[in-house]
This record gives structure tokens, C-alpha cells and sequence, in this order.
């Protein structure tokens, strides 16, 4: 291959192609650059017309760097590269490719600045602008924040139209025919007498031609899979039982390990005793760890069980150990010198909150567990000059990094394998399991080494969401909501989690006040405050982040405030909300749910909104006080992201979602003694049973601008709505979570 040609190949960019068209965003240039990371692993007979395509003799395969940890974030990413490519999503191979800065996330940057997703300022542009090309500069490489398709919904269409208008060029040269007499048909380019020439079949001359630098999007009316009803191409495993996830990664020669360290997270150990566990069946080895040991053996329940024989002195918790005293800690941090920030401070709501009867209120959220299904989990092999990291995870890059430095290789010799997870909600945005792998692997050189965690070591070490209080004030007047002032007080997330990837926390932390002091509500008088408690348990992201608890506190609160103005509390919101698309999904389920007319004797309504990560949702819970308790009846969700790309896995998503944040409401909490969660498994951390779930209605609307994400939107509404149904159905005020402290349900 000639020199320009080498140039080419190694310097295509996704966004170097001019592309005119989308029903969006109109005729545009993206300019990217980077190599593309495919070329240096290419096999003879394979190409990789882009950094999202690769064929050879075999078929197609496409690259889906966003971590699906089951959201169907491998599925949505392989139909938006396959509605353009026109092939069916269905006979290509999906890979997550490698870790590299190509795969860079640019919108989920935003999230963390102080900028309201209603805000469409020349300095909130500006700053989401400044958002991606910190993404780009630093290769962030992420999953989170329900960015997948916002992110990658351009790139990888473009990627799709690039690598189908490559392959037509590859047709023109092998046939002397011009474009305007080709096209492509489902994995083919077809000629003008109707003859077909498979993709595969242009692999090779495509792999000696530049890529095209000019394509033209489809228009949506010509759309085969996006916008309609999809199968996710990993429906058939997982209903039959036939996925593998990074648990179920074998190796020729592998042993497994599993580790024990101090469940007061950063207590440290200060002397072990092994002598029962060494001479126990299959036992290979007891090694020190960072902070506690690890058992290797022949087998899972034999490690675990020698994990358990270790008789470990721990040292004592470095943060306040008992549930009480990290309440009072909260408590304590409502002082000048803990503000961490004020976003929103419309009015005069001092002086508003000394005219009229004052309305006062403190709510609490406790912390909560991931507890994703699949333990944490990861396999690892290291040699003298390689590392090969197996894994379901969220941070390819990050992990990359910080193994490097773990053990001294240059990181191009740390190599992610990125698998397919059971579970997340946040939790393998951590590689804390994975260093501890690579620990035992930096003693057990060239052994493939699988590393389990225990299901209670899974519990005690995760890093939860943050407990939080807020304390409320208002005012009423003329039967309406007059001034709103809700102080919020919680441990930094982004502190806690980003000190242990070794990246610096710049600023307030929007997660504090998130889902709170951006919502779109006109309140004459109107302050949201965030207040940073000290560091105490270590934290880190839980699905829907900081508005996963703050949309309790603010929308139970606001239910107080229209109760004491004497106002339908949904009439109230659509009166105080100027933000057109929310508004619509007010309407929305105020139609699906009948809103306004009688539920019955002994049943009540309740109703919240919450605007997170650009997705307005609305949703209504219809509950039943019976003599058991409460039962929930049904549910009714509208939330709009823009554009409903997949209506099923849309529809799945809000439905899990209500179910996962009803769940928690209800039951779950995590309580420290002795600095130690009380919860270590399932049975004493207990989500909402099936007779529990209720029919959950979803409607999905299209007012937005942008496309949006829906894997976290759903979850902070549920809670507010619960405990306002619960209100409206008894009249009693929960104002704690979770809800089962001071109600039963049936």
C-alpha cells in the first residue's frame, strides 16, 4: 500500500466526512481526528473501513464501544451504524472493540457542569461544547449518563453511511459502473441489471482505496429499523439462558480467587491468621492483598469457603461508624463554610418566607447498594511484558490506566477485553475489584486468574449513593405556590469517585443538587442550595446519580406546598412549568392516568416530575390502602427523549426503571454499625416482589430537540409519586425513605 493510501487508512475520522441531511441537525461538518484502532490488529483478508466497521471473508463486524450492562446499549449502537451500512443487525458480530481515545464520550462530561439541559445560552452551548472537547482531549472513554445514544446517535450513523458509500466506491472500481448507478440492498451493493455483490465480497478492494469523505445520511421516511419495534440482538441469549457475561469467561490452566478485605471500607487489616484455610480441599495459595487477602483455589465454593476460614483483625472504620453519627454529620453541615453551591436563586425568598404562615419540612434518604446481580467479577493474565484484563466494565480506558501504573507496563501493554455485564446502576464505574485481581496476578505471573467476590463481600464494599437531608421552607399565597427554598446536604460524589480514578474534583458538585435546582419551574420566590458534607463512607454513582434522591425531597415538598394553597398539585406544575416538552408530559399522564377524577374509598393518586440528564418524565402512582398495608395498583410514565429510536426497549427501559426506583423507595436502605453495612445480601436488601408490581403504562413523546437517553430518567419520579399517592390515600406525610419505616405494603 502507497504512502498516501497508509495516511488515509491510519487517519480516517468519523466526523471528517462532510454529511448532508438528518432530520435534525440539517447539512453540517463534524472534523475529528485520530487513528483508527482496528488497523494495528487486522488479520490478512480484513478491513476496517472505519473505527465501527470491520469486514472480512466472513461477515461483518461492528464495533459498540458503549458498555451494555443491560440497557441494550450494544443493540441500539449496532442498529444506528446498521440503518446506514443497510445491512441487518441481526447477521453482524458485535464487539466492543478496544480500549482507545477514538471512543472518546463527549456529552456525558456535561452533566457534572452547573448548566441546566433547558438552557440553550451562548455560555451553556459553549460550555457543552467545551464539555466534548475535554472528552476528546482526555479519551474518556465511558458509559454513563444515559449518553449512549445522545453521544453516538451522529457518529455511528455517519459511520454506518461512511463505510456503505466505501464500499460502493470499492463496487465502482471493481466494475468500471459510476455511483449513480449503484445501490445497496441488505449486506449488498446492487448493480443496474440487478446482479448483487456481497460486502464481504469488496473487503479486500476496500482495504486498498481511502475511505469515501463525503456521505449522505438517509432520510428517516427511509428508516428499516430505527423508530420502529427492534428484537435486541441479545434478546434469544438472555431469554434462553445462553449469554455469557464476564462471570462466565473460562481459560485453559484458569484458578479462581476471592478476596477478603475490611468491610469498614479503608480500615485496612492489621494481621490475619491462614492456618485452617491453607490445608483446606483445593486451596492453592492465601496471598496478602491491599487492605486483606485473597484465597486462591480449584474452584469458586472452595475459595469462598477458605475466603471465610481466615481469621482477619480488621482496623476500625476512618469515617463516622454508625448510622446515627453519619446522619449527624449531615445534619451538622448546613453551615456558610459547607456551601458548595447555589444554582438556583430566582426572587427574593428571604423576604418571601417572612410574609405568610411558613411551611417547613426535613426530609432524609439513606444510603443504597448497586447490587447488580452479577457480583463483581474479572479475569486477568499477566506476563513479563502483557496484562489481559477480561471484564464487565463501564471504564476500558480508565482501567487501562490505572493497571498500568499498578503494575508498571507501559498502558499500549494493558489490554481491556470489555464483556458483557449483569448489572451495573453505576457500579462498575469502579475498577477497585480489578486491582485487586491484578494484585494476586502480580504474584501468580502468566496464570489466567479469575477473581469472584462473595455476595456479602459484594455488599459490604460497594461504594453506595450518598445519605442525604434537606430541610424545606415555603410559602403559599392566593392558592398558589409563592417561594420555594430547599437546602440539600450530602457527601461530594464526584470527590469520592474521582479521587480514586486519580482525577482531580474541580468545583461544586452538581449531583448534590441535581434533579432540583434544574427543574423548569417558574417559582416567584425560588433557592436551591447544596452543601458538601465531609467525606465519610466513599461513594459513587447509582443510577439517575444525584436525582435519584433529590427528586423525593423536591417533589414531596412541592406536594406539601399545593396541599397547603389548597391546589390540584398537577394543575400546579403545568401553572409554575414554562418549559414546553415538559409540559407536555404533564398533560400526558394527566390524560393516561384520568387525573382529577375519583380513584374510590381508600385509594389516592400522586403525581411527580422530574427533568434528569435532559429527559423530562412524568408519572402518576395509583395506590390502595388495604387492612395489609398499601398496595400499588398501576403506574403511568410519559417522558420525552426527543426521539423514541427502539419503542419496545424504550418502553422496557421506563418500566425498570419505575420498578427500580419503587423497589428502593419501598425497602431499601443500607445501615452502618461499627462501620460495617448491615445488609450483605439480597434477603436483607429487598427490591419490589413481582405480586407487588404494578401495570406500569408508558407513552413515549417527541417534543424535544435533542435526542436524549432513557436507561436513568424513569428511576427519580417514582419515589415522589409513591409517597404523594401514599398521602393522597391516607393523609399521612412520609418524609423519609426508605418508606417501609413507617408504612407496610401488600
Amino acid at each position: 500500500m502507497g504512502r498516501v493510501k497508509t495516511i488515509a487508512r491510519r487517519s480516517f475520522l468519523i466526523g471528517s466526512a462532510a454529511v448532508a441531511g438528518g432530520v435534525i441537525f440539517g447539512v453540517y461538518q463534524y472534523r475529528r481526528e485520530g487513528e483508527n484502532p482496528l488497523l494495528a490488529a487486522l488479520k490478512p483478508g480484513e478491513t476496517a473501513i472505519t473505527p465501527y466497521v470491520k469486514i472480512d471473508a466472513q461477515g461483518i463486524t461492528l464495533i459498540t464501544p458503549r458498555a451494555d450492562v443491560g440497557q441494550g446499549a450494544w443493540s441500539m449502537q449496532a442498529h444506528l451504524i446498521a440503518e446506514e451500512l443497510d445491512i441487518d443487525p441481526a447477521t453482524a458480530t458485535l464487539s466492543p472493540g478496544p480500549a482507545d481515545p477514538i471512543y472518546y464520550n463527549g456529552v456525558v462530561g456535561a452533566e457534572a457542569m452547573p448548566i441546566a439541559a433547558t438552557s440553550e445560552t451562548i455560555l451553556a452551548r459553549t460550555g457543552r461544547g467545551a464539555a466534548d472537547v475535554m472528552g476528546k482531549f482526555m479519551g474518556l472513554h465511558i458509559t454513563g449518563g444515559s449518553s449512549t445514544v445522545p453521544d453516538m446517535y451522529d457518529r455511528l450513523r455517519m459511520a454506518g453511511a461512511v463505510a456503505r458509500e466505501t464500499l460502493i466506491k470499492a463496487a465502482m472500481k471493481q466494475t468500471g459502473l459510476p455511483r449513480d448507478q449503484l445501490s445497496t440492498e441488505n449486506g449488498c451493493v446492487v448493480l443496474p441489471d440487478g446482479l448483487k455483490i456481497e460486502y464481504i465480497d469488496l473487503a479486500t478492494i476496500a482495504a486498498e482505496i481511502p475511505p469515501v469523505q463525503t456521505a449522505t445520511l438517509r432520510d428517516p421516511s427511509q428508516w428499516r429499523y430505527l423508530t420502529k419495534p427492534q428484537q435486541r440482538t441479545d434478546m434469544v441469549a438472555k431469554s434462553t439462558g445462553t449469554q455469557d457475561y464476564g462471570i462466565d469467561m473460562q481459560m485453559p490452566g484458569m484458578v479462581i480467587a476471592t478476596t477478603r478485605t475490611n468491610p469498614a471500607i479503608g480500615g485496612g487489616l492489621i494481621g490475619f491468621d491462614a492456618e485452617i484455610a491453607r490445608k483446606m480441599r483445593g486451596v492453592q495459595a492465601i496471598l496478602p492483598i491491599t487492605g486483606g487477602i485473597a484465597v486462591v483455589a480449584d474452584n469458586t465454593w472452595r475459595a469462598f469457603q477458605a475466603a471465610q476460614a481466615v481469621e482477619c483483625d480488621w482496623g476500625p472504620a476512618p469515617y463516622p461508624a454508625n448510622s446515627a453519627d453519619q446522619f449527624e454529620t449531615v445534619a451538622n453541615s448546613f453551615t456558610d463554610d459547607h456551601q458548595d453551591s447555589r444554582l438556583k436563586d430566582q426572587g427574593n425568598v428571604a423576604d418571601a418566607l417572612l410574609h405568610g404562615p411558613l411551611i417547613k419540612a426535613e426530609y432524609r434518604i439513606p444510603y443504597l447498594a448497586h447490587a447488580p446481580l452479577e457480583p463483581m467479577s474479572v479475569v486477568v493474565q499477566l506476563s513479563r511484558q502483557r496484562l489481559d484484563i477480561w471484564t464487565g466494565t463501564q471504564i476500558p480506558r480508565f482501567v487501562q490506566a490505572n493497571m498500568a501504573r499498578l503494575t508498571e507496563l507501559d498502558a499500549e501493554n494493558v489490554h481491556v477485553h470489555v464483556l458483557m455485564s449483569g448489572g451495573s446502576f453505576g457500579r462498575r464505574l469502579e475498577d477497585d475489584y480489578i486491582a485487586q485481581a491484578v494484585e494476586i496476578a502480580m504474584q501468580l505471573p502468566d496464570t489466567p486468574i479469575k477473581m469472584i467476590w462473595q455476595r456479602e463481600e459484594d455488599f459490604t464494599h460497594d461504594f453506595p449513593r450518598p445519605l442525604a437531608i434537606a430541610h424545606a421552607r415555603g410559602t403559599v399565597k392566593s392558592g398558589a405556590v409563592d417561594a420555594f427554598d430547599l437546602s440539600i446536604a450530602a457527601p461530594s460524589v464526584a470527590e469520592s469517585s474521582l479521587a480514586r480514578l486519580r482525577q482531580p474534583a474541580i468545583g461544586p458538585d452538581v449531583a448534590i443538587v441535581a434533579g432540583a435546582w434544574d427543574q423548569p419551574y417558574s417559582i416567584p420566590h425560588y433557592r436551591v442550595t447544596g452543601y458538601r458534607v465531609p467525606a465519610m463512607v466513599p461513594i459513587s454513582s447509582w443510577r439517575s446519580v444525584g436525582a435519584s434522591g433529590n427528586s423525593f425531597m423536591h417533589e414531596s415538598f412541592f406536594d406539601e406546598l399545593c396541599h397547603a394553597a389548597g391546589t390540584d398539585p398537577l394543575a400546579e406544575r403545568l401553572r409554575v412549568c414554562w418549559h414546553m416538552p415538559s409540559q407536555k408530559v404533564l398533560e400526558a399522564v394527566a390524560e393516561m392516568s384520568n387525573w382529577g377524577s375519583d380513584p374510590g374509598p381508600g385509594r389516592g393518586r400522586g403525581v411527580a416530575f422530574t427533568l434528569s440528564f435532559g429527559v423530562p418524565v412524568a408519572e402518576v402512582i395509583e395506590v390502595t390502602q388495604t387492612d395489609q398495608g398499601i398496595r400499588i395498583d398501576r403506574a403511568f410514565v410519559a417522558a420525552d427523549v426527543g426521539r423514541v429510536l427502539d419503542p419496545k426497549n424504550f418502553e422496557a427501559q421506563v418500566q425498570g426503571g419505575v420498578i427500580f426506583g419503587l423497589g428502593h423507595a419501598m425497602n431499601c436502605e443500607l445501615t452502618y454499625e461499627n462501620g460495617v453495612p448491615q445488609q450483605d445480601n439480597y434477603h436483607v436488601y429487598e427490591g419490589m416482589r413481582m405480586h407487588q408490581t404494578p401495570e406500569i403504562i408508558v407513552r413515549g413523546l417527541e417534543n424535544g430537540a435533542k435526542i436524549r437517553g432513557i436507561g436513568e430518567p424513569a428511576v427519580p419520579p417514582a419515589a415522589p409519586a409513591l409517597a404523594n399517592a401514599i398521602f393522597a390515600a391516607t393523609g399521612k406525610r412520609i418524609r423519609e425513605l426508605p418508606l417501609s419505616k413507617s408504612i407496610d405494603f401488600v
